[in-house]
């Protein structure tokens, strides 16, 4: 029997503003949807963040045996500088500062994204569309909504009608906000004459002649508008209707506001059923803003070049650090909590490091399984990470217990105990035990250490074919060898 039969979710439902029982469309599947970046610039820590969350969230319902299909785009066209429809495309302005393609920009921040998530320990999505590879789905989705009336063509511009689909629908129930409350805040900006209302956002974009990302459309040459492109998506590969769709709080408002009415307005019906956000990532008790300097990023993070932080801090220390938090919270990202992370994550690998060393007993003295189900409890109220881990914590004291003979398990409660920690450590959290990590690679490199030896015995015999061997099937293996005049080292791919 798979784990979701006996285990109930509550996840906190944006739309709603109530945690609500899980209940997917498919019985033993799920559709999850994320918003991905814009790829213009190195990824953000903040947007990390909201990866990470959802990472975790999609490994524990792998854990659980649902079958999931995880879509998480790339926004490479159509994110405008503004909100408002205004300002050039992100990605066009960073080519023509930088004199090269758009999509070389694309490329460049897109590898940037995937070896960061890589170096986190990210499990890759089902799906990773992009946007400019669904123009046509685009298209055809702003024909169907031009065709049930909410939309207008202007001067090869296409409009989506907020007020018409108001009308009939309620536009703001997402983020809790009335039209009529948008009206009176909404001053009359310059350069969007063509919109009937303020209000109104942009499905579809002339290109101005000098705009370099064009597609031909039946209103002209142009772009797709940045909400457009995550309805198109999401419902190509998770239905009309599907069951999670995630991504910051930032995006509430105007992205998945207007996602909802672009779905309502083309299929008639909302397109998710459970809408989660994760909040936002401070430094040192400050909004991060490139503006203040206030922003460290990914790579300055682990690598230790920075001015924020005392040291580097591994991957590991990262998500344990993120994953002590609520999703839902704000996260304060600062050296004395990293530090604290750190010392708190390596308690932890200690604790599941001596596992293998406990001996059973004939009793147990403490209650594994009704541990263990406050493990999933924690995790099944809305992916409680950070009461998780205090299970995790209890375990650990209860491994130094055993150790000093002061509590004892039978053989069947210590498999249960190592099984269940490892699983939510390793599984659902995501962490990866550094102490095996270095085991192995000493053992590696002692075993490249034997081949240099044996290679160096080989060229003193004058046995080059052997030794040319050595070098040549290493290098096909991803380990190179470096001759100079104090001996042979190596480094790997």
């Amino acid at each position: 029997m798979p784990l979701y039969e006996s285990q109930i979710i509550r996840i906190y439902n944006s739309l709603s503003g109530e945690k609500e029982v899980f209940k997917p469309i498919t019985e033993g599947s799920v559709g999850m949807y994320v918003c991905g970046p814009t790829v213009y610039s190195n990824v953000h820590l903040g947007n990390v963040r909201t990866f990470m969350s959802f990472d975790m969230v999609y490994r524990y319902l792998i854990h659980l045996g649902y079958k999931v299909r995880y879509v998480r785009n790339i926004t490479d066209a159509g994110h405008l500088e503004s909100d408002a429809d205004t300002g050039e495309d992100k990605i066009t302005k960073k080519a023509r500062l930088e004199q090269i393609e758009p999509m070389e920009v694309v490329q460049r921040y897109t590898v940037d994204f995937h070896n960061v998530l890589k170096t986190l320990n990210f499990l890759p999505p089902s799906i990773e569309p992009t946007a400019t590879g669904h123009i046509i789905e685009q298209i055809e989705l702003v024909k169907t909504i031009i065709d049930n009336g909410f939309a207008y063509e202007v001067n090869g511009s296409v409009y989506f009608d907020v007020h018409k689909f108001n009308d009939v629908e309620e536009y703001g129930k997402l983020s809790k906000r009335k039209l009529e409350d948008l009206i009176h805040n909404t001053r009359v900006l310059d350069g969007q004459s063509d919109k009937k209302n303020p209000q109104d956002f942009a499905l579809w974009k002339r290109a101005e002649p000098q705009h370099i990302m064009r597609w031909p459309s039946p209103w002209g040459d142009g772009f797709p508008g940045w909400h457009l492109e995550c309805t198109a998506m999401s419902t190509k590969y998770l239905g009309d209707k599907f069951d999670i769709h995630g991504g910051g709080m930032d995006l509430k408002f105007p992205h998945h506001e207007c996602e909802i009415a672009q779905n309502e307005a083309a299929k008639g019906c909302s397109p998710v059923n459970y809408w989660m956000h994760a909040n936002m990532l401070h430094l040192n008790g400050q909004r991060m803003a490139k503006s203040t300097g206030n922003t460290v990023n990914p790579h300055e993070l682990l690598s230790g070049e920075n001015t924020f932080f005392t040291k580097a801090y591994s991957p590991s220390v990262i998500r344990f650090f993120n994953a002590q938090s609520s999703y839902r919270s704000i996260l304060d990202l600062t050296d004395d909590g990293l530090l604290a992370s750190e010392k708190g994550f390596n308690r932890l690998m200690e604790a599941i490091n001596a596992l293998d060393a406990l001996e059973p007993a004939n009793v147990s003295t403490f209650n594994v399984s009704e541990w263990r189900q406050k493990c999933y409890d924690a995790m099944n109220d809305d992916f409680n990470s950070p009461i998780l881990i205090a299970h995790l914590f209890e375990a650990s004291k209860l491994v130094n217990q055993i150790k000093g003979h002061n509590a004892s398990l039978t053989a069947e409660d210590l498999e249960l105990l190592k099984k269940t920690m490892n699983d939510f450590t390793f599984d659902v959290l995501g962490l990866v035990n550094i102490a095996k990590e270095d085991s192995s690679a000493d053992k590696l490199s002692g075993a490249v250490e034997i081949l240099i030896q044996l290679r160096n015995e080989a060229r003193q015999n004058k046995d080059f074919a052997l030794s040319d061997k050595i070098r040549d099937e290493l290098a096909e293996v991803g380990i190179q060898l470096k001759d100079s005049r104090e001996g042979t080292t190596f480094t790997t791919n």
